[in-house]
């Protein structure tokens, strides 16, 4: 596969890399979870070049690191780049399947402090490669919050630090503290608020742009049809998009990417996965699955060129019908 850097100073890796929030949290039924194939996704992902491995402690909760550390073991750990992310908390019913606007955020510095030695105990390792902030806790000063998340790269249990959905202005605030490696939000053909500034500026200081469903929560890889296809636990089913009538609507947008994939010989998911890393040199898709087949065909989004033509085509598609949550 192709590689890239995280940023100007980060590690190389596979320009496409495997989110693993799904394997055990907010998608399918529970009871069609099985952790031995999402063990070897993993570690097939390395073997394909993925290597920027993302979880997260909220992430069942705190079962999904569980599940990465079994797999990240030996050799294993050595191959991949592993990012994981602190600061959202379960609500009070420990429930795994809200999604993240209605969990609480902690960003105190006691919180980070313990948190980092929790995941890496659940990890099983005495250091992850890229440890971000998941939300901004707005009780909590950024500066204070990313001192703590500074502590966690000075003691050596973090190589560098990272935030996830915030403002431009938010990462200049943390930039005062400490360099911030890598920023992680939503971007796909059907969600494009950072192309208006949060890319940009990342883009202008070195800083890696990771963008988590950027195939539309499986929308725009045409794997979804219809709301009742939807599982009764999957979280989409509280999402706006994916509501009877938006999403019908939305279908369009699937039809428009199917027909320019069918025109360069690729499937949908590398058409969406190609167009997102269009968007800049240091941009590193974390598409989440724990199906071989679709692990392989989002790697194989990495040899899929689009042309200005392809580009133009898809940057036309309009916005979404309904809101992200």
């Amino acid at each position: 596969m192709r590689t890239t850097t995280l940023g100007t100073q980060g590690p190389e890796v596979g320009v496409v890399g495997l989110g693993c929030m799904g394997m055990s949290h907010a998608y399918d039924d529970p009871a069609n979870r099985d952790d031995d194939v999402s063990i070897g996704v993993i570690r097939q992902a390395l073997d394909l070049g993925v290597t920027l491995i993302d979880t997260a402690d909220v992430y069942g909760p705190y079962t999904n690191e569980e599940l990465v550390g079994r797999a990240l073991t030996g050799a294993c750990r050595d191959r991949a780049v592993l990012a994981t992310k602190v600061g959202l908390v379960p609500d009070n019913s420990g429930s795994a399947n809200n999604t993240s606007p209605n969990y609480g955020r902690n960003g105190s510095p006691e919180y980070i402090r313990r948190a980092i030695d929790a995941s890496l105990r659940r990890l099983g390792t005495d250091h992850v490669d890229l440890y971000q902030l998941h939300r901004v806790d707005p009780t909590v000063p950024i500066e204070e919050t990313w001192g703590a998340m500074a502590e966690t790269v000075a003691a050596g249990k973090t190589r560098q630090i990272g935030l996830s959905e915030v403002t431009a202005d938010e990462i200049r605030r943390a930039q005062t503290v400490h360099p911030v490696a890598s920023v992680q939000s939503e971007l796909s053909l059907w969600t494009r608020d950072p192309l208006a500034e949060v890319l940009p500026y990342c883009v202008g200081e070195g800083i890696a742009f990771l963008p988590f469903s950027p195939l539309g929560r499986g929308f725009l890889a045409g794997r979804v049809s219809s709301f009742d296809e939807l599982p009764a636990d999957d979280f989409r089913r509280r999402l706006p998009r994916f509501q009877q009538d938006a999403l019908r609507a939305n279908l369009a947008l699937v039809g428009r990417v199917q027909a320019v994939a069918d025109r360069i010989g690729a499937t949908p998911a590398q058409v969406a996965l190609a167009w997102v890393l269009a968007q800049g040199e240091w941009v590193v898709p974390i598409p989440g699955t724990k199906t071989p087949k679709y692990l392989i065909d989002n790697a194989g989004a990495a040899d899929v060129r689009l042309s200005a033509e392809d580009l133009a085509e898809l940057d036309a598609l309009p916005a979404p019908e309904g809101s992200r949550y």
